[in-house]
């Protein structure tokens, strides 16, 4: 969808350009390109470490890739999970899983939910958790506490790369005017010349601006305002995690420290409560069988 989007964007500004009786030739511009988007790069390379921009890199990737944040089927999968756990500590006791939280790579219940197992942060998550239930040291309140804020730290740590398209998008503007600026410096150096190559440089000039302005709301604040919206999504899947795990750590039976979880889920990825019932029973007859 980034992909339909910024061809509407571009459909929508150039064809209503040429509707009115624009030239297409009169917007290519290279020049103006290289200042524009030189200067932005620039700035980026000045601006951030290079941790920050090879992660910048790959979450713009990502969008046009088509990654975004969990589905239904991660969510449900996330709740079987949890129910699996619960089941196997409330029959073996917490130790029981200890060989499969410290290797979750090689656990033949994780490799049954493939989505979370591939998910490092949510693996991980829920994997350093019930270490800390092995470990028998922490009260139930403190691990909540400390989920909260390793909630808090990915969602930090994530949200830098959209602050930092987003800062773009705001420099992007004035560089346009930069480049405009540029562009009528050359224009004064052939102000005695015809007025049709007069006019030609101003155009030139304001393509600059054009430029700043589409990219930077067209373009970089869109992108900006994607990666919030995945960073959001997949913050939410650890709340669902934390609010399953909090519930069975308070001493709740498993298939209700599971429906804690399930109410955590956004309403449009949530399955229904009956929903949830017949996929626990099926895991638990598959599981007899």
């Amino acid at each position: 969808m980034a992909i339909v989007g910024i061809l509407v964007v571009i459909g929508g500004v150039i064809g209503g350009f040429m509707m009115a009786g624009g030239e297409m030739g009169v917007l290519v511009q290279p020049a103006e390109v290289v200042v524009i988007f030189g200067a932005a790069i620039g700035g980026l390379l000045v601006s951030v470490p290079i941790s920050t921009l090879k992660t910048l890199v790959t979450d713009i990737i990502g969008i046009f890739t088509g990654k975004s944040g969990p589905s239904k089927d991660a969510y449900i999968q996330t709740l079987l999970l949890l129910n699996e756990l619960f089941q196997m500590a409330r029959k073996d006791g917490i130790i029981a899983l200890e060989s499969h939280v410290n290797d979750p790579h090689t656990s033949k219940i994780f490799e049954k939910y493939p989505k979370i197992q591939h998910d490092h942060a949510a693996l991980a998550y829920i994997c350093d958790t019930i270490k800390l239930f092995l470990a028998g040291s922490v009260p139930p309140h403190e691990i909540e506490m400390l989920m909260d804020a390793e909630i808090d730290s990915h969602h930090e740590e994530s949200g830098i790369t959209a602050g930092v398209l987003s800062k773009v998008a705001d420099a992007l503007p004035g560089l346009g005017i930069v480049a405009a600026v540029l562009g009528i410096i050359i224009t004064m150096g052939h102000i005695d010349g015809d007025p049709a190559v007069v006019g030609h440089h101003v155009a030139a000039a304001l393509v600059g601006t054009f430029m700043g302005v589409l990219f930077a709301y067209g373009f970089f604040s869109p992108m900006a305002a994607n990666l919030e919206a995945r960073n959001r999504n997949d913050a939410r899947l650890l709340h669902v995690i934390k609010a399953g795990i909090s519930a069975f750590a308070k001493g709740m039976a498993p298939s209700v420290s599971v429906e804690f979880a399930r109410r955590s889920i956004f309403h449009s990825d949530r399955p229904s409560f009956e929903e949830t019932e017949k996929l626990l029973k099926d895991a638990k007859n598959k599981s007899h069988g």
